[in-house]
Order: C-alpha cells, then sequence, then structure tokens
C-alpha cells in the first residue's frame, strides 16, 4: 500500500503573503515587558522644582526672606543668623507677630530634608504662615 502526496510537479509554488503571526506575538510580549517595567522606571525620577509657572502673587511691601544657602546656612534677609537663633531672631524682626508670612526660598542643591528642617524650626517658633518662593517661569501663549 503506496500513497502519492504529491501531484508530480517538482516546483514549490511561492507564497505571496506574510505571516504575521509571530509579529503580533513579539508585539505581545513586548508590551506586556513595557507594562511591567515602565513603573519601575518611574521611581527615580529627578526633579527640578525651583521654576514655577504660577501667576505671580502680590508682595507685601516689606517680605522677610528667609533663605537657606547652599552650604546649608541660613539668611534672613541680608544677615547670616544661626539656626538657634531663628525664633529670637523672627520675634524681633516681627515685633512678636506671629501671623507674619515668611518667604522661604533654597539653593537647588539643598536636600529636601534639610528644606523640611528648617521648616520645622519655623514650626516651632510659631510662624506657620511659610510661602517658598520659586523663580517665575515665563510660559508662551
Amino acid at each position: 500500500m503506496s500513497v502519492r502526496l504529491d501531484h508530480g510537479e517538482d516546483i514549490l509554488n511561492e507564497v505571496h503573503e506574510i505571516n504575521v503571526t509571530p509579529f503580533i506575538d513579539v508585539m505581545l510580549v513586548l508590551l506586556i515587558i513595557f507594562m511591567v517595567a515602565a513603573p519601575l522606571a518611574t521611581v527615580d525620577i529627578q526633579v527640578n522644582l525651583p521654576a514655577s509657572t504660577a501667576e505671580p502673587q502680590p508682595r507685601p511691601e516689606k517680605p522677610l526672606y528667609l533663605t537657606v544657602k547652599s552650604d546649608l546656612a541660613l539668611t534672613l534677609g541680608n544677615d547670616a543668623i544661626e539656626r538657634g537663633a531663628l525664633g529670637a531672631t523672627l520675634d524681633g524682626l516681627t515685633k512678636g507677630e506671629k501671623e507674619t508670612r515668611i518667604f522661604l526660598r533654597a539653593d537647588k542643591t539643598v536636600p529636601y530634608g534639610e528644606l523640611m528642617e528648617v521648616m520645622n524650626l519655623l514650626r516651632s517658633a510659631g510662624y506657620l504662615k511659610v510661602a517658598l518662593v520659586g523663580l517665575e517661569k515665563v510660559t508662551a501663549p
């Protein structure tokens, strides 16, 4: 018993269609990989916060600026102060008015923890109204 599978022709016809199934499989695998990897890649984003696109707010006549410099030294206005003397110096400048808004600004290189420590010093001194100062970024219309 024998069976003949061909029709006697030795020439194979060319297939002009592209088999897209492997391409679809590869795309689905890549989609799954990127869906898993994308949240992991966004954990360590470099944050650059000094510029703001918010509308400029009016300033008081004599704003009180507290600056944290890059070497973590504090200046109140143009005078350097010690961290321990911050509360007493603020009381002297504001005449004990705890509702005075303090404009806090910091260098780009100041660690976030150090900025929070200065804010905690302000809170312990009784000054709860703190405004963070940043560069005003002009946006194109």
